[in-house]
């Protein structure tokens, strides 16, 4: 019974204790869709991750940070998806 109530004491004190400020701040702006973002969401889905960002006119670090992350193969929908809607910034402060 003692071990289950410290279990349960340090559990609450984990989560109580966890910043506020914690969670990522969203600097994403959504573009339009044109023919411009339509191009670079198909190059970034189909041909690499982080192209199409670079079409579309994103920060270094954000193409960057798609091409590395292109490494896994989902990552391909996302990024396909962030270039065609032409989002500029994101997560983190935007290097995402």
């Amino acid at each position: 019974m003692k071990k289950v109530l410290v279990c349960l004491l340090v559990l609450t004190l984990m989560f109580t204790c966890v910043p506020l400020n914690a969670s990522a701040v969203n600097t994403a702006v959504h573009g339009k869709i044109t023919g411009k973002s339509t191009v670079a969401g198909l190059v970034s889905l189909i041909i690499w991750p982080g192209l199409g960002q670079y079409l579309n006119d994103n920060e270094t670090k954000k193409n960057v940070t798609h091409a590395i992350l292109g490494l896994t193969g989902i990552f391909r929908l996302w990024s396909g998806w962030d270039a065609f809607i032409a989002r500029q910034g994101g997560r983190w402060d935007g290097k995402i």
